[in-house]
């Protein structure tokens, strides 16, 4: 949403961050940090785009960077109100496993080959 309608509407996006700028858990909110429902279900008293952002992250593992996108807030709002999130357990940070294993990167390749059977053609 460009700067000019959340003006018009009212709402300044140091508001819905509680005029923060950083949180708690900066460092490890990335912009392709994925999130995933946590524990507990968000606080009654969060602000409208934490329960956007909880509800969100039902569905499906998000990033910070989509999250961002799909509440229309700047993804310094976005850390903060995820922080918070994370600090009751309404989201958490989802598990990463990264492989180096030859044999499942080769079936990586496999897959995405599949999937775009013209793409090593296309490549530099």
């Amino acid at each position: 949403m460009p700067w000019t309608v959340v003006d018009a509407l009212g709402v300044r996006p140091y508001a819905v961050a509680g005029g923060r700028t950083q949180s708690r858990h900066s460092a490890d909110l990335q912009l392709h940090t994925q999130l995933e429902p946590g524990t507990a279900p968000a606080p009654g008293h969060v602000v409208p785009e934490a329960q956007q952002i909880v509800a969100l992250c039902l569905t499906r593992r998000r990033s910070i960077a989509e999250l961002a996108g799909r509440i229309c807030q700047p993804v310094p709002v976005v850390q903060v109100l995820v922080s918070d999130l994370i600090d009751v357990h309404a989201v958490q940070i989802a598990a990463t496993v990264f492989s180096n294993d030859p044999e499942t990167l080769r079936e990586l390749v496999a897959a995405l080959e599949r999937k775009w059977p013209d793409a090593r053609r296309k490549a530099c």
